[in-house]
C-alpha cells in the first residue's frame, strides 16, 4: 500500500468516526427537517396571533412543511458546491501539470484574505443589525470560511507540488473544524430562513384570505363567536334552533381542530377562529 493510499484511508477512516459520532446521516437529516419545519410554523403562528402548539402538528407534519422553507436553501447550496468542486478540480490540475503555479498561488492568497474579510462582515452585519441581515449574513459567514479554507489548502499545494504540507492528523482536524463552523452557519441561516418563509405565508394570508374556501358552520347551540365580520343566523325553529356562521375562510384542520380566518382578515386586527372537529358542529365547505 503507498503512503498516499494509506493516508486517505486515515483520512476518510477519520471522516467516518466523526459522522458515526454525530448520529446516521438519515436520523441527523429527519431531526433537522423537523425543527426547520417546527421554526416556519412557529414563525407563521406568531405572527397570526396564535401558539404553535395550538395545530397540533406531528413529526410528519413538520418534515412536510419544512420542505418549502428548504428548497431554495439547499438548490443553492448544491448548485455553488457542484461550481466549486468543477473549480477546484480545475484548479488542482493546472497545479499537477505545473502551470500558473506562482499565479494560483498568489491570487489564492488573496482570495482567502478577502473571503476572511467577507466573513468578517457578516458576522458585524449579524451582530449591529441581526433583524435585518439575520437572513444572509449567516450564509455570507459560511461562504468566507470556505472561501479562506479553500483558498489556503490551494496555496500550499501551490506551493509545496504534490508534497503535503500538513501530516493527515493536521489535515483532519483542520477539516473538521472547518466543516462544523459551515454547519452551524448554514445552520444558523437555514433556520432563519425557515422563519423568515413562516412570517411571509402569514402576511400573505392577508392579502388572500378572499381565495380561501368559503366556510358555514352549523351549531344547534350559540358558539359565542366574537367577530364582527362573522354573521350568524338561526335557520332553524324556537323548538329546534340551528345556528349557521357565515363569513369564515379555512385555513387549516389540523390536531382534531378547524382554524378559520374572516373576511377581511389581517395580521394586526384579525381573529383567528379555532373550532372542535366533532360531532357539535357541522362544516360546509364552498368558492
Amino acid at each position: 500500500m503507498t503512503e498516499a493510499g494509506g493516508d486517505a484511508r486515515s483520512l476518510w477512516s477519520r471522516s467516518l468516526g466523526v459522522i458515526s459520532a454525530i448520529g446516521p446521516p438519515i436520523t441527523v437529516a429527519t431531526a433537522l427537517l423537523v425543527y426547520f419545519g417546527w421554526a416556519r410554523a412557529n414563525a407563521q403562528a406568531e405572527d397570526m396571533g396564535l401558539d404553535e402548539s395550538l395545530f397540533g402538528y406531528a413529526t410528519q407534519d413538520y418534515i412536510l412543511i419544512s420542505i418549502n422553507a428548504l428548497y431554495l436553501p439547499l438548490v443553492c447550496i448544491l448548485v455553488a458546491g457542484v461550481v466549486w468542486l468543477a473549480l477546484d478540480r480545475w484548479l488542482r490540475r493546472r497545479i499537477d501539470e505545473g502551470r500558473h503555479q506562482e499565479l494560483i498561488a498568489r491570487v489564492a492568497g488573496i482570495a482567502a484574505l478577502a473571503a476572511v474579510a467577507v466573513a468578517g462582515t457578516g458576522l458585524l452585519l449579524a451582530i449591529g443589525q441581526p433583524t435585518r441581515a439575520a437572513i444572509f449574513a449567516p450564509y455570507v459567514m459560511a461562504v468566507g470560511v470556505l472561501l479562506a479554507a479553500w483558498g489556503l489548502r490551494l496555496r500550499r499545494h501551490a506551493r509545496a507540488g504534490h508534497a503535503p504540507v500538513l501530516s493527515v492528523e493536521e489535515r483532519a482536524v483542520e477539516a473538521t473544524l472547518v466543516l462544523s463552523i459551515v454547519t452551524l452557519l448554514l445552520f444558523w441561516g437555514t433556520a432563519d430562513y425557515a422563519q423568515a418563509v413562516g412570517r411571509g405565508l402569514a402576511a400573505s394570508f392577508e392579502r388572500r384570505v378572499e381565495s380561501l374556501p368559503r366556510a358555514e358552520v352549523y351549531s344547534e347551540k350559540p358558539l359565542g363567536i366574537g367577530v364582527e365580520a362573522v354573521s350568524v343566523t338561526n335557520v332553524g325553529t324556537s323548538e329546534q334552533p340551528l345556528y349557521r356562521y357565515g363569513g369564515l375562510r379555512l385555513l387549516v384542520l389540523s390536531g382534531g381542530r378547524f382554524f378559520f380566518l374572516h373576511d377581511g382578515w389581517t395580521t394586526e386586527e384579525g381573529t383567528v377562529v379555532v373550532l372542535p372537529d366533532d360531532n357539535s358542529i357541522r362544516v360546509e365547505f364552498g368558492n
